[in-house]
C-alpha cells in the first residue's frame, strides 16, 4: 500500500488557499489559464480523472461549480485520489501515478501564488 499522506498534505495546503483567496485574485488570469480558479478546477478535474482510473470506473464529466467553489472541488478530487491509491498494492504504475499527483499539485500551487 503506497503512502499517500504526502498528496493528501499538498492537496489541503493549496484547497486552504484557494479558500482563504480573494475574489480579485481568485479569478486573476494566470499564464495558460483564464482565472486561477480555471487552473485549479483542470487540477482538480486532473486528480479526479486519475481517481476513476484507478479505481476501474467509467470517465465521468467533473462539474464546474463556480471559482468560489473550486478549493473544495480539489480537496474532494485529491482526497478521492489519494484512498483510491493507497487501496492499490504498491508497484511502480501506481508510485508514479502518486508522484505525478503530487508534482502536479505543486506546479499549480506555483503557477497560483
Amino acid at each position: 500500500m503506497p503512502d499517500a499522506q504526502p498528496l493528501v498534505e499538498a492537496v489541503d495546503a493549496l484547497a486552504d488557499r484557494f479558500r482563504s483567496m480573494p475574489q480579485s485574485k481568485l479569478l486573476g488570469a494566470v499564464p495558460g489559464y483564464g482565472s486561477r480558479a480555471a487552473a485549479a478546477l483542470a487540477l482538480a478535474r486532473r486528480l479526479a480523472a486519475l481517481a476513476l482510473e484507478a479505481e476501474g470506473g467509467p470517465a465521468r464529466e467533473f462539474p464546474d461549480a463556480g471559482a468560489f467553489a473550486v478549493g473544495d472541488q480539489l480537496a474532494v478530487a485529491g482526497h478521492d485520489l489519494a484512498a483510491a491509491l493507497a487501496a492499490l498494492p504498491e508497484d511502480d504504475e501506481v508510485t508514479a501515478v502518486l508522484a505525478g499527483a503530487v508534482a502536479a499539485v505543486g506546479e499549480t500551487a506555483a503557477l497560483c501564488a
